[in-house]
């Protein structure tokens, strides 16, 4: 019994591929080769689609002098509280996970690779080891810290924008004034403009920056004006930040502006 479904399974297949076979025949050639064309590009499209996709970066990099409050900010990401960020970071810290602010969110979500850069000055070559894969960086401050730091933090960030790997890609960074919640904290539009002066007295004297920064082929700014975050290449946006207390929504909308779900 099996046998004989099996051949009238046998006689069916026949008869179709049979009467597929008189159909095409049927059609014009240029028809044919133009449904052909189209199948082949809607293939090689859908490939090309696939293929971008995997290779969109989904790693943001928090970097920052040391204390500025970076490991604070990567536990509020991931478990919506600071309970482990009190201790300096000496090596980085780096995980990839769902957003602990959307892990009730219905609809797809993307995982986003989190690393948190030391900020030590011996550390921050381990930078480099990242920023190839970085889909964008953000540089936190100490806004309550900011003045006696300001030379230090504009020369750190100075080396940041003048990376080649950062100029070439177009990589955003947000400058993310943390530690708002505190009465003696600075506004986000003083460490801004404070910033920009210390960076357009780097440009000028080129002996103040590291010598990472010296050998850099590239610069900052438009010669004879003074310095603003938008003569950049790349995008610079100012925002704030509290690690200690949760509010890290400018710093969220940041990521997922630059690593799509």
């Amino acid at each position: 019994m099996d046998k004989e479904k099996i051949e009238q399974l046998k006689i069916q297949m026949q008869q179709w591929l049979y009467e597929v076979e008189e159909y095409v025949h049927q059609i014009p050639p240029a028809q044919l080769y133009a449904a052909v064309g189209v199948v082949l590009f809607t293939v090689i499209l859908f490939l090309i689609i696939r293929l971008f996709k995997r290779t969109t970066s989904n790693t943001i990099l928090l970097t920052g002098l040391s204390g500025s409050g970076k490991t604070f900010l990567f536990y509020q990401l991931r478990d919506g509280s600071a309970h482990q960020g009190t201790v300096t970071s000496m090596e980085p810290n780096e995980d990839s996970f769902m957003l602990h602010s959307e892990r009730d969110k219905k609809g797809k979500t993307r995982p986003v690779h989190i690393v948190d850069v030391p900020g030590h000055s011996r550390l921050r070559l381990k930078l480099d080891e990242f920023l190839p894969q970085a889909a964008g960086i953000v540089f936190v401050v100490d806004s309550v810290e900011f003045l006696p730091n300001s030379r230090t933090a504009a020369e750190y960030l100075y080396e940041i924008l003048t990376k080649a790997t950062v100029v070439k890609k177009k990589i955003q960074v947000l400058l993310l004034c943390n530690k708002v919640d505190k009465i003696t904290a600075h506004t986000k539009e003083f460490i801004r403009k404070q910033l920009e002066k210390e960076i357009d007295k780097l440009r000028t004297s080129r002996t103040a920056v590291s010598e990472a920064d010296i050998s850099n082929e590239f610069t900052l700014g438009v010669p004879g004006e003074p310095f603003g975050f938008s003569q950049c290449c790349n995008k610079v946006i100012v925002a704030e930040a509290s690690g200690l207390t949760g509010e890290i929504s400018q710093l969220e909308q940041f990521i997922r502006e630059n690593v799509k779900p």
